[in-house]
């Protein structure tokens, strides 16, 4: 029997990240970075900073729509959103989410909608949620070139049915079935797991079930790659979830410049002779 061949380890910057470089990140142990993006402006200061993935996340609706909630997006928003990140990241993963109502009812709706944002939006990936009833979706694009990234735990998609914003998978009931759900999507074609607010002992299991990687968003440190919605990341708010952590004070910051630019303008000390043109 010939001995079996070692994997070879992610370089530590490839020169553009892509689908393979998931599971090679998985196979070294080096943590999978992912935030959220939804412009030109963030993606290109992101893609610069060495993020390995950047999601044009639904949560477009919540975080710079101003939507209740990521319900009401739609497809059309999400190929401006992604063609914006992906036209200004030189080297990270640009993956999609497929908005609600755009890919439940069928793995042909599901794929119609992959190729807007693989076409239109320049998307490297696509992300949907659910488990088990989500298979034939992800077996139909992983099968027609479109790489399906899963979504499993809280998927804010279904917030009225989990009644709120709550951790799942607690019980060893739902355990089993979040469980399941994750190696269905994995035997479906899926290229990697999002774990949202899933309790950590959990998240490390499906992890050590996984051949593919999981990226947690409130799922503990054991996931093979973390994501944050990037306005939690930078404290561009005044409240973040439980599992966030604001790396930075940008909305201080942004809010102590414009209040600089009111008071220059109405003291009349902006504009300036060095901001103004000569006949």
């Amino acid at each position: 029997m010939p001995a079996p061949q070692e994997s070879t380890p992610v370089p530590t910057q490839p020169k553009r990240y892509r689908v393979p470089h998931l599971r090679a990140s998985k196979e070294a142990g080096r943590p999978i970075t992912m935030l959220t993006a939804y412009d030109a402006v963030t993606a290109r200061i992101f893609d610069a900073a060495g993020v390995d993935s950047l999601l044009v996340g639904d949560s477009i609706g919540n975080n710079m729509l101003g939507y209740p909630s990521t319900l009401p997006v739609t497809v059309d928003q999400m190929v401006v959103a992604t063609r914006a990140v992906a036209g200004a990241a030189a080297r990270a993963l640009v993956v999609a989410d497929l908005p609600f109502g755009s890919y439940e009812a069928s793995a042909a709706q599901a794929h119609a909608t992959a190729v807007r944002l693989m076409k239109e939006g320049g998307a490297g990936a696509v992300k949907l949620e659910g488990g088990q009833h989500m298979v034939e979706q992800v077996r139909l694009l992983s099968t027609t070139g479109i790489p399906v990234v899963g979504h499993l735990g809280l998927t804010p998609q279904s917030e009225n049915v989990f009644g709120g914003m709550k951790v799942q998978g607690r019980g060893e009931a739902a355990a089993q079935k979040l469980l399941a759900d994750a190696l269905a999507l994995e035997a479906a074609g899926a290229v990697a797991i999002v774990l949202e607010m899933v309790p950590g002992p959990l998240a490390t299991r499906v992890t050590k079930e996984l051949a593919i990687p999981t990226i947690g968003i409130g799922a503990g440190v054991e996931c093979d790659g973390q994501v944050l919605v990037w306005t939690d990341m930078a404290g561009m708010a005044d409240w973040a979830p439980k599992f966030s952590r604001a790396f930075g004070q940008v909305g201080a910051a942004l809010s102590a410049a414009a209040g600089d630019y009111v008071g220059a303008v109405r003291e009349r000390t902006f504009p300036g002779p060095e901001h103004t043109f000569d006949e």
